[in-house]
């Protein structure tokens, strides 16, 4: 199935164009090396003939532990991600978690994602929505495939169309998470391009008691098995040194690895549609 075409400032997802990119670090760790990041990224993603679009978060408000690291918090992080997308004309992705980061939000980012945890809260995704900007749902470890479409409607509602969702595996027993590869063909089926985040569904949430574990070497494989179903879109989290990572490193990919892994999707996805 054809999904909607939808934009995100220059790249344009789903109605069959060719599969797109996202991806940056977990959060801003700092100007210098989220600039860094951006540059080396979209260095890659052009050499691998791939639409780019960047994504980091300038606050991580659903950590494990009141001590784990958040970010520079919306003025200073939406001003370093501004100066990314000035500089290196890329489109920005990044999380909202309150409405008053929404209207700020909405000035500088080309996406405005929706965390997993909040996308059962009506007022919120229905405000985000009216923002006008392309929004990203993740779905919620809690919820089934199917459950994406009232979301999806309260999105709509506002009058916005151009929605993408966003799978991330689901709670699988304590403190791991599974992928259900059937719920990227349902999710397509609601007619908006589907995201995969390869990275976020190998985490261990809460893991390793303060903070959430991961397992790296399941990312490939299972991006390589989202692909070959056809989504319009593959969500990563890449670090240059993910053991130092101040979030989320052990789910995020090495920067250096990404090359390969962006040659092995692509050929997937281009056996896949043709």
């Amino acid at each position: 199935m054809t999904t909607k075409e939808v934009q995100a400032g220059t790249v344009s997802m789903g109605g069959g164009q060719p599969l797109v990119l996202i991806a940056g670090p977990c959060v801003i760790e700092g100007e210098r090396e989220t600039f860094a990041a951006a540059g080396k990224l979209k260095e890659i993603a052009h050499a691998a003939g791939i639409p780019f679009i960047f994504k980091a978060s300038y606050d991580k408000a659903n950590r494990t532990s009141l001590r784990s690291y958040r970010g520079p918090g919306l003025k200073a992080g939406l001003e370093i991600l501004k100066g990314i997308k000035d500089e290196f004309s890329l489109p920005i992705l990044s999380d909202v978690h309150r409405f008053e980061q929404i209207g700020p939000a909405a000035e500088v980012l080309d996406v405005l994602q929706i965390p997993a945890f909040l996308c059962r809260q009506t007022d919120f995704i229905i405000e985000v929505a009216s923002a006008g900007k392309t929004v990203n749902i993740k779905k919620g470890q809690f919820l089934s495939p199917h459950d994406m479409m009232p979301v999806l409607d309260k999105a709509l509602s506002s009058g916005n169309h151009n929605i993408i969702v966003t799978e991330r595996g689901a709670s699988f027993g304590y403190n791991n998470l599974v992928v259900d590869m059937r719920g990227l063909v349902i999710m397509r089926n609601m007619g908006y391009p589907v995201v995969f985040d390869a990275t976020h569904s190998v985490q261990l949430p809460g893991g390793q008691g303060t903070a959430s574990g991961g397992d790296r070497q399941f990312v490939a494989p299972l991006s390589r098995a989202a692909v070959a179903a056809g989504i319009d879109a593959l969500f990563l989290e890449v670090h240059e040194h993910p053991d130092a990572a101040l979030c989320d490193g052990p789910n995020s990919v090495p920067i250096a690895d990404l090359p390969e892994l962006l040659r092995q999707i692509l050929n997937i996805d281009k056996a896949c549609k043709g």
